[in-house]
């Protein structure tokens, strides 16, 4: 499992003009699922993005969480985090997971971090979708579940 996860001061997403999911200060996080991954990968990574300490404390070191600061969250599947662009000049996706391997886990993920009383809002799966990001910061921090880098 991959993310980009970036501190935003506001992000939204809309499909076909429709709002899907708005928060105000918090974490965007663009999220792409391979074939392998389960949900000891999806633990990994809602420990990992809730309790990243990326906002600022009083004296302007990155020592707080998004748990922290009660900070809300916008999750957005993104299936071209797994483009691999090391042939050719058009990204290949087989690294991707297939719509039923992946929806299953953005959405337990998506709810584990409802479960420790986060306010989520979400992008729509497989649709075409329009993200707007107030990045703060500017912050962008890189996630990989098998910590390859």
């Amino acid at each position: 499992m991959r993310a980009v996860v970036q501190r935003v001061s506001s992000s939204k997403v809309t499909v076909e003009e429709r709002i899907t999911g708005k928060i105000n200060k918090g974490l965007l996080v663009l999220l792409g699922v391979t074939h392998e991954d389960t949900s000891k990968d999806v633990d990994y990574m809602i420990d990992k993005i809730l309790n990243l300490r990326i906002f600022e404390d009083e004296n302007e070191k990155m020592n707080l969480s998004l748990k922290d600061v009660g900070g809300e969250l916008l999750v957005v599947s993104q299936f071209t985090l797994y483009g691999d662009c090391r042939k050719g000049k058009r990204p290949s996706f087989s690294s991707a997971a297939r719509p039923e391997v992946a929806t299953p886990l953005y959405e337990e993920f998506i709810q584990k971090a409802k479960d420790q009383n986060v306010v989520v809002g979400t992008g729509e799966f497989g649709a075409h979708m329009m993200v707007d990001i107030a990045n703060d910061g500017p912050v962008t921090i890189l996630l990989e579940s098998n910590k390859s880098f």
